[in-house]
């Protein structure tokens, strides 16, 4: 799955360059719930760092319509999220194991918001937003607290399956 070691790497470039970010999207999930199966690592990046962090990756790592990043080697594919509306997730994430390694991972509620906002993304395939409807049942099941966050037009959609 990752013979180039490419997630090791690339966190370790961003730690060692002081670089703030964290897990969000289905990994950030897996670290809640019960994981799924995913070759998809979706980080946040401090906005403010983000020119520094397009350069280092150009450097060391095939990019592609920025921000997806992919090395040889690995089936893994790294996607930073730019929008401004994660902006803080880095600031409070909490140190988690995902994929082997120990990564910052969002706070569970900030990944939830993020689900949330996938899910209302018109402009995301319809598969991508029914799998982040999944995840947001996934995070209840073992959240139910955290129903509240949740639109009511969500909740509907949830509890009619």
């Amino acid at each position: 799955m990752d013979e180039s070691n490419f997630l090791e790497s690339l966190t370790n470039l961003l730690n060692e360059r002081g670089i703030s970010y964290c897990v969000i999207g289905g990994q950030g999930v897996n670290a809640s719930a019960e994981p799924l199966v995913s070759l998809d690592l979706d980080l946040v990046v401090a906005l403010d760092q983000l020119p520094e962090v397009e350069a280092l990756l150009a450097r060391d790592y095939r990019v592609e319509r920025f921000p997806n990043v992919y090395a040889e080697g690995s089936q893994v594919r790294v996607q930073l999220q730019t929008d401004s509306r994660y902006r803080d997730f880095p600031v409070r994430a909490e140190e988690r194991e995902i994929l082997g390694l120990r990564l910052p991972v969002a706070r569970v509620e900030d990944v939830l918001d993020g689900k949330v906002w996938a899910v209302q993304d018109v402009e995301r395939r319809a598969t991508k937003r029914r799998k982040d409807l999944l995840d947001i049942e996934r995070l209840l099941e073992v959240r139910p607290d955290l129903r509240s966050r949740v639109p009511a037009e969500l909740l509907k959609r949830l509890d009619s399956l």
